[in-house]
């Protein structure tokens, strides 16, 4: 296969938090939300420039290093060859560490810029490619097939390859996340969890993953009991026990509330009705923000104005 050419304006690729699992879709649920990086890159006659302002502009590398960069140049490799330089200008939003899915967005956002920057990258990496790249990048799909395509996605894995399907979620759900001030690193939340688990709990979660895609597309009066977990959420409550006691607070309430991927996050599943009352029931140790659904999931968007990003 030929090397590729570039083009030579810039592009522009707007990427949605996620929240994965849902409570008891551990590794295979994922929900896209209404909070956004944007990520512009351009070729460059040479080297590596980065700027970043926003989450992580004072944490994040400026080099080969960044997670954004290693996603760029792994989607480069697979559709034919690396530009000769490159410069990238990030605004981000989604907070990171928090369970919102930041490093699935810089994943999805460094291989459909990569596609969008090269001239015919669409023929060479396709949309199910697309998935498979970010899953291999990212460890699971859960969340990149959330941000990819936008929406309430089902993931799973068949033959070595990453699957996804996506469905509409009603359109009466009105997520609320309750962020803390410090993250829990998946790898410590995911270490918490124990190599088996009691068959009837294992039965349960089953049972209440396949009400929970019900709930969130049809019934949503159903959220409550179809969020209920007995896979995961437990056993990593040491790591955030803030954050597990405000989802009992919240679910003793009647609100559908569950950890947000592998938490600190909380998110609950309100209503146009209820979400001002969920939003206030925090406390001043939560920044909350009422969110809206992503239905369009990683999208290359016109070029916005200077300072308008």
């Amino acid at each position: 296969m030929a090397g590729p050419a570039f083009r030579a304006a810039a592009v522009r690729v707007r990427v949605p938090a996620t929240s994965a699992n849902l409570g008891p879709g551990f590794d295979a649920l994922g929900l896209a939300l209404g909070l956004y990086d944007d990520v512009v890159v351009r070729v460059a006659d040479s080297g590596l420039h980065i700027d970043i302002a926003g989450e992580g502009s004072e944490t994040l590398p400026r080099d080969e290093k960044h997670l954004l960069v290693r996603s760029l140049r792994t989607a480069f490799d697979l559709l034919g060859g690396q530009p000769r330089g490159l410069e990238i200008v990030c605004a981000n939003r989604i907070p990171h560490g928090r369970g919102l899915g930041s490093s699935s967005a810089a994943i999805c956002a460094g291989i459909v810029a990569a596609r969008a920057v090269t001239i015919g990258g669409e023929a060479r990496l396709d949309d199910a490619a697309l998935l498979d790249l970010a899953t291999e990048i990212e460890g699971h799909p859960d969340n990149v097939a959330a941000c990819l395509l936008g929406g309430f996605t089902l993931s799973w894995m068949e033959s070595g390859a990453a699957r996804a399907i996506r469905m509409e979620p009603a359109d009466s759900i009105v997520p609320v996340v309750f962020v803390p001030g410090k993250p829990v690193l998946t790898e410590t939340a995911r270490g918490l969890l124990p190599r088996t688990v009691p068959h009837v709990d294992a039965a349960a979660n089953a049972g209440r993953a396949a009400l929970l895609v019900e709930a969130l597309t049809r019934r949503p009066e159903l959220l409550l009991p179809a969020t209920e977990d007995r896979l995961h959420q437990e056993y990593r409550a040491p790591a955030m026990p803030e954050s597990a006691a405000l989802v009992d607070r919240l679910r003793s309430d009647g609100i559908p509330a569950v950890i947000s991927g592998a938490g600190p996050t909380v998110m609950a599943l309100a209503d146009a009705g209820t979400a001002d009352k969920v939003e206030a029931l925090a406390g001043a140790d939560w920044a909350a923000n009422r969110l809206g659904l992503d239905l369009r999931g990683a999208s290359v968007l016109p070029l916005a104005p200077p300072g308008d990003m």
